[in-house]
């Protein structure tokens, strides 16, 4: 059996079908039919190899493309990040619901590939970040810098602080990414220009004059014409939208106001401890403004230099001494402390302690008016003038004694909101279905609300906080109790959703008046366009003076017209700048909608704006402003561009 068994495998046949099995083992191993592979990318961008640019996405030739994956990871990384910025400038408007939208999170991760792509055109075209700019980045950064400069204690402590915590070769990395994707798109942005024949057409569109006639026509004699119900039904059947009733829930809820807890009572031994603890808040220290003239004696001096410097200090102090004597000339002209030296050596106010020791005993002993020195200190020889005393004070504990009241109650009610909340969550956690078990052995009440809709109700549902939580799909799906909400210093409600229901189309027979008024509305409204569309018809054949003379109409005239005039109004003024010039001594006639009724207008003169009268200040601001456009329409087109190049694919179903 053996031998027929070779020689059935020793054919052509056999080594075809041998070298076939060969191939995928060659390109994938044995391991890819041993383990499984999960994809876990949000976004994947493919290229063909530079080498084979007309290569076919087709298996197995894909294994040759170049392949970048934007990881899960990372792109929830970069949503926690928008979603905390979101949050920070929004505040209690933040809507968590409009945030988790398809639609946003699309636009994070085209973030990301746009980002990609322009690393991925900065590696193709060799572009290399040096250290010097990577350090220059980093210590421009305001965020790292003390006093206007760069603090390495503060920018180690950013990094550690930060969500997540970096390490600094990490941060460096993070910005020499960061610069190498930017410096292309940024490079083709600034490299965007305007001619002077450029800013001379768009200087005289911007600056454009028009006198323009107008007439506005009288609204329709409302719509009295009977309303079949053949046709309320066919209104009703197109416009469903228009009629349905809104998402509605009804809630319960428990709330803890700490403003209505009985305040702790007061003890006067209490009080009076209180205010000896705190005794430093109600007394102010003596504080003395002080001027001074500094002698600077480096660390390295030789004994020669401590001794000229000794010898200059006593001179000055001489002088300083002497009746009449102008210590801040004396100061502006020969102290060496650069702080100090322009304002006449003055210090301002100064409290015990905080100069260096010899300083600070000789300036705290001094009178009114008097100079002292040399004071000898690490940084040389000081003379010092005294200019004024301000004595310490302290408040008396019957001065005080109603603040502290007043603190020890708000302190105490805190306490009790602090410890009756917490028994409230304690005990709603363990039956969270109800708050009526936890309220009951707590003393509080369970209230409810009326059925209200996302645009809120009177009283707690008025709250943004209560809304977003009473909408969201955790409370309405599973009926529990929510979270404590803060709607208030000292005040906190639980709430739970026991009524829900869903947006839902509203019956005809609800809705039948509102359908008839709408068809009124709708007719009344094409009868209005349809005189203005008359009349536009009429105005170009014979004029629009004529046309209106002939319906009984008034013309009115807006001359001298700017971009910016507001008359008779801007929705209309952007009318007449977007209607065509007159050809062929034609006037154009347009109509737009005013109010709630139509405007039909002629241009009746064009004028270019004035180049004379255009200052170079305006001409340069329009330059920038028009190069900047420029410069962002040039980078949007080579990110668009750079997408053309490679296959992109977002898995939407893992964002």
């Amino acid at each position: 059996m053996l031998h027929k068994l070779r020689e059935k495998t020793s054919g052509w046949v056999a080594t075809v079908i041998l070298g076939l099995l060969i191939v995928p083992f060659a390109f994938f191993g044995m391991e890819s039919y041993m383990s499984q592979r999960v994809d876990t990318y949000v976004a994947r961008i493919a290229q063909p190899p530079s080498w084979w640019k007309s290569a076919p996405q087709v298996w197995p030739v894909t294994y040759l493309w170049d392949v970048h994956d934007i990881d899960s990871q990372a792109y929830r990384e970069r949503l926690e990040d928008a979603r905390m910025r979101m949050r920070a400038q929004q505040g209690e408007n933040f809507d968590p619901k409009a945030f988790e939208s398809v639609e946003n999170k699309r636009r994070i991760v085209d973030a990301m590939v746009d980002e990609q792509l322009m690393l991925l055109a900065a590696d193709r075209a060799n572009v290399v970040v040096s250290d010097a700019e990577v350090r220059d980045n980093i210590q421009s950064t305001p965020a790292f810098q003390v006093d206007g400069a760069f603090n390495a204690e503060r920018y180690q402590m950013q990094l550690a602080g930060g969500r997540p915590p970096m390490a600094p070769t990490q941060y460096e990395s993070k910005v020499r990414e960061s610069l190498k994707t930017a410096l292309i798109p940024v490079g083709v942005a600034a490299s965007a220009f305007v001619t002077d024949a450029e800013l001379d057409r768009l200087t005289r569109l911007l600056f454009e004059r028009r006198d323009v006639g107008f007439v506005l026509l009288p609204p329709p004699a409302a719509d009295t014409a009977e309303v079949t119900p053949a046709q309320i039904e066919a209104w009703y059947k197109t416009h469903q939208g228009q009629y349905r009733s809104p998402e509605t829930v009804r809630l319960e809820y428990v709330e803890v106001d700490g403003s209505k807890l009985p305040a702790p009572a007061t003890d006067e031994a209490a009080l009076r401890k209180r205010y000896q603890d705190q005794i430093s808040k109600y007394s102010t220290a003596e504080r003395r403004e002080v001027a001074h003239i500094l002698v600077a004696v480096p660390a390295n001096a030789s004994e020669v230099q401590k001794k000229a410097a000794e010898a200059k200090a006593k001179q000055l102090a001489a002088e300083a001494q002497a009746p009449g004597a102008d210590f801040a000339a004396l100061a502006r002209a020969n102290s060496d402390d650069a702080g100090s030296k322009a304002n006449g050596g003055d210090l301002g106010w100064i409290g015990k302690g905080s100069m260096p020791g010899a300083f600070d005993a000789a300036a705290f002993a001094m009178q009114a008016g008097e100079v002292r020195g040399p004071v000898k200190s690490d940084f040389g020889w000081h003379v010092i003038k005294l200019n004024q005393v301000q004595a310490g004070a302290q408040r008396s504990f019957e001065d005080v004694r109603a603040e502290l009241e007043k603190e020890v109650q708000e302190g105490g009610r805190e306490q009790a909101f602090n410890e009756l909340t917490g028994k409230l969550v304690d005990a709603v956690y363990k039956n969270p279905t109800s708050l009526v078990p936890a309220a009951k052995a707590l003393g509080l009440a369970v209230q409810t609300t009326p059925v209200f809709s996302r645009a809120g109700a009177p009283g707690i549902a008025s709250e943004q906080k209560v809304l977003r939580a009473a909408f969201s799909e955790a409370l309405m799906q599973d009926g529990t109790a929510s979270d404590p909400i803060e709607v208030g210093p000292l005040r906190t409600v639980l709430i739970r959703v026991i009524e829900h229901k869903p947006e839902q189309a509203m019956p005809l027979a609800q809705v039948r008046d509102a359908v008839v008024a709408s068809i009124h509305a709708d007719r009344q409204q094409k009868a209005a366009q349809a005189a203005a569309e008359a009349l536009v018809k009429a105005a170009q054949a014979k004029g629009l003076d004529a046309a209106a003379r002939e319906s009984g109409l008034a013309v009115n005239e807006v001359n001298d017209l700017d971009r910016r005039s507001q008359a008779p109004s801007a929705e209309a003024v952007a009318a007449f700048f977007n209607l065509p010039r007159a050809r062929g001594g034609v006037l154009p006639v347009g109509m737009t909608r005013a109010g709630g009724g139509y405007l039909v207008f002629a241009v009746r003169a064009v004028r270019d704006g004035d180049l004379t009268q255009i200052t170079p200040q305006i001409r340069a601001k329009q330059r920038k402003e028009a190069s900047d456009m420029t410069g962002q329409f040039a980078q949007d087109a080579f990110v668009r561009a750079m997408r053309g190049n490679y296959k992109i694919e977002v898995a939407e179903d893992r964002l």
